[in-house]
């Protein structure tokens, strides 16, 4: 499932479509409406816009299940909700079973934060096929993401111009350019977007998912949080517990944790994932072509990113491949296994002077389409993470815990410790030190933690049950690889989800499914 690790800053496209859009969603005069009474008007979904990525309608699907769009009103300012309005954008495809058998809508939040789930939702639905013999499938866009009110910061050239410079400086002068890149990024933030800048925090979006259940008549919220969506489905428990019905958290965020101890977290967990790659590689039959060794596989790949630090390769015309293009496309290889030979290509090729496949990887992780244009993911998983994270944190706190980092990740841990500066010079003051999700009087929720995922450390899931509150959080372990753990296909953890969602069925709690 699509998942954002945290940028050092994000930069995004910006059109004058886009930027009208925001200016006019930002101030609908629907002053004095009551929302809750809306109806929606559903209709063919069009083309992704750019900062949903582009591309074409999304394909019906085999049993020619039509998807359909429409566009929600939201307060813009929950404290404030008969002002302006916001427009959410939604997508569904309706039920196979009976209506005597429909349970409701099951909505589904796909992670990031950024992530649009009106692209992911059509791009994952085959394996939602049985979820759907009871439920309508939802999705949406959240405020600030794709075409829901777009956060929108910097342009095209200038995202390619940020991607290329040294995101873990060696240097004053390094440095300097790196603090004031993402200085300038946010000032592009705040000028271009800065009315909604204060009103995407997750307390929020958790709001306009209770708004999304009335207008879409379910009494109660069922539910599906895949990685960052896990936190928001955690706040919204914590918000309105009686609402909630049947929900499922994978690939579950640490809700204990502050912005730095989930970055150390992730480079734990990435560098966890970086060692079952290179024992994997070994391991087959034939010979791995990137390494003798599991240390001598990191090895290489450690001098790899040393010497694109001192001189970057051909990538993709006319881009170069860099330290930092490098890092992160095989940062996004490592969230699924089924990437992984795609990785090792790259390696490979790379080794020779060419850094066309890692470059495709790191364009993938940074929402780059082939024509160039950016969607909003990464420009909205800033303004998302800076409303919600209090802590602020500048290049010689980093500096003194670039260590305890290295530590963690010798290969990744300087790119995500000097990740935390991305919200210091923020125009909005973050929200806590880390969410409440304390929910002691909800419905149970399925909580699926993997062994082996990388963004979201399995211990996550115990923290997110223990928080929960008794009797709440049921924990499944998922002995696996990869982000999350439904879309494995473990017939296990499948049949588990499954069992809950469409028939109540709680599994025991301390289920391992291998």
């Amino acid at each position: 499932m699509p998942s954002l690790l945290p940028p050092r800053a994000a930069v995004l496209t910006v059109s004058a479509v886009l930027l009208s859009t925001v200016l006019a969603g930002c101030g609908d005069d629907a002053q004095g409406e009551d929302v809750t009474r809306q109806e929606l008007s559903w209709k063919a979904c069009p083309a992704p816009n750019e900062a949903q990525g582009g591309g074409t309608p999304p394909s019906p699907l085999p049993d020619d299940g039509e998807w359909q769009c429409a566009t929600m009103k939201a307060p813009l300012d929950w404290d404030d909700p008969k002002g302006d309005t916001i427009g959410l954008e939604l997508i569904r495809v309706r039920t196979t079973g009976a209506e005597n058998e429909r349970i409701g809508s099951l909505i589904f939040n796909f992670g990031g934060p950024g992530g649009s789930g009106v692209t992911s939702l059509p791009a994952f639905a085959e394996g939602y096929e049985t979820l759907r013999t009871r439920y309508d499938l939802v999705s949406f866009d959240p405020r600030g993401v794709g075409r829901s009110d777009p956060v929108i910061c910097e342009n095209d050239q200038q995202l390619d111009a940020y991607f290329q410079q040294d995101g873990t400086p060696d240097d004053a002068a390094e440095r300097t350019q790196l603090l004031d890149s993402t200085t300038d990024f946010n000032d592009a933030c705040e000028q271009n977007s800065g009315k909604i800048l204060p009103h995407v925090r997750t307390t929020d979006a958790a709001r306009d998912l209770d708004l999304m259940r009335q207008v879409l008549g379910d009494g109660k919220l069922h539910y599906f949080g895949i990685s960052y969506g896990t936190e928001l489905g955690g706040v919204y428990a914590h918000l309105f517990p009686e609402r909630v019905g049947r929900a499922v958290f994978d690939a579950v965020v640490d809700p204990t944790q502050n912005a730095e101890q989930g970055s150390l977290g992730q480079a734990k967990g990435f560098q966890l994932a970086l060692d079952n790659f290179a024992e994997d590689c070994v391991s087959k039959t034939d010979e791995c072509p990137i390494g003798d060794s599991a240390q001598d596989v990191k090895d290489r790949i450690a001098r790899l990113l040393d010497d694109l630090d001192r001189k970057p390769i051909e990538g993709i015309f006319p881009r170069q491949l860099t330290q930092t293009a490098a890092t992160s496309g095989i940062l996004q290889a490592l969230y699924s296994k089924d990437l992984w030979e795609f990785l090792t290509d790259g390696l490979e090729e790379a080794y020779d002077g060419n850094g066309s496949t890692l470059m495709l990887l790191s364009d993938s992780m940074n929402g780059r389409s082939e024509n160039g244009e950016y969607d909003n993911s990464t420009a909205a998983f800033t303004a998302i993470s800076c409303a919600d994270a209090k802590p602020r944190y500048d290049a010689a706190y980093v500096e003194r815990r670039l260590p305890e980092f290295r530590a963690a990740s010798p290969l990744f841990g300087d790119s995500l410790a000097w990740g935390m500066i991305g919200c210091t010079d923020w125009a909005v003051p973050g929200a806590a030190d880390h969410p409440d999700v304390s929910a002691p009087s909800a419905a149970p929720i399925l909580v699926v933690g993997n062994t082996g995922d990388p963004a979201t450390p399995y211990e996550g899931a115990r923290a997110m049950v223990n928080a929960l509150g008794k009797g709440v959080g049921v924990e499944l372990t998922y002995r696996g690889q990869g982000h999350g753990a439904y879309d494995s296909e473990n017939k296990c953890v499948q049949g588990a989800v499954n069992g809950y969602l469409l028939d109540g069925k709680v599994p025991p709690a301390g289920t391992v499914c291998t």
